[in-house]
């Protein structure tokens, strides 16, 4: 179902406002060490800020996992990407049973994957976001659809989500990994209404 060209306006210019924030302190795709959020500028409109959430200190981010539902069927509503986790661990330990994971919020549908993980002694430094272009009137829109990351390598992550939408312009790299998360995450909205979940995220980069 169609939602107001103004909300989809001011969504709009909240990400543009962001994505111009990093641009003028580092550059698309710089090295960044005092910028302590970095985000990108093809995020979905719809939804709200979520609380942020930070590793533990000590800790970064090494791994990650995905919360995705299913493709539901041709008429069913689809969310894709529900959910992001950081598994954050000292250093490069990676697949410790003690990590730690932070999420900030998640929706309701789909289940987690299994984590992937940073090679040996790495860390996650940068991400970019895949998301479909916004559907208007009856469409099915489902927001972000999956992530992928950089790690401190060199290699990249990509999540297990849905091939639905483009990937937009990689982030700043934090130079010392990352540390935290935010979500932006539409509300459920009810029966026979289109669901989108995750339309969003942005990370806090480690101060140390």
């Amino acid at each position: 179902m169609a939602r107001g060209g103004g909300a989809m306006a001011l969504g709009t210019m909240a990400a543009l406002g962001l994505w111009l924030l990093g641009t003028t302190l580092a550059g698309t795709g710089a090295a960044v060490e005092s910028w302590p959020v970095i985000g990108v500028p093809n995020g979905g409109p719809w939804g709200s800020w979520a609380w942020q959430e930070k590793c533990p200190r000590g800790t970064l981010a090494t791994g990650f996992s995905l919360k995705v539902e299913p493709y539901q069927g041709q008429a069913k509503d689809d969310t894709a990407l529900n959910g992001i986790r950081l598994h954050c661990t000292p250093g490069g330990q990676r697949g410790k049973p003690e990590a730690e994971t932070v999420e900030s919020q998640s929706n309701v549908w789909g289940h987690w994957a299994e984590p992937l993980w940073c090679p040996p002694d790495g860390y996650l430094t940068g991400f970019s976001l895949r998301v479909e272009h916004v559907r208007r009137g009856l469409s099915d829109y489902t927001g972000a659809t999956n992530i992928r990351f950089t790690c401190s390598s060199g290699r990249v992550l990509e999540g297990q989500g849905l091939p639905w939408g483009e990937y937009g312009a990689w982030s700043p790299s934090c130079l010392r990994g990352l540390c935290g998360i935010q979500t932006k995450q539409e509300a459920i909205r009810g029966a026979l209404v289109d669901d989108s979940a995750l339309n969003d995220v942005r990370f806090l980069c480690c101060a140390q």
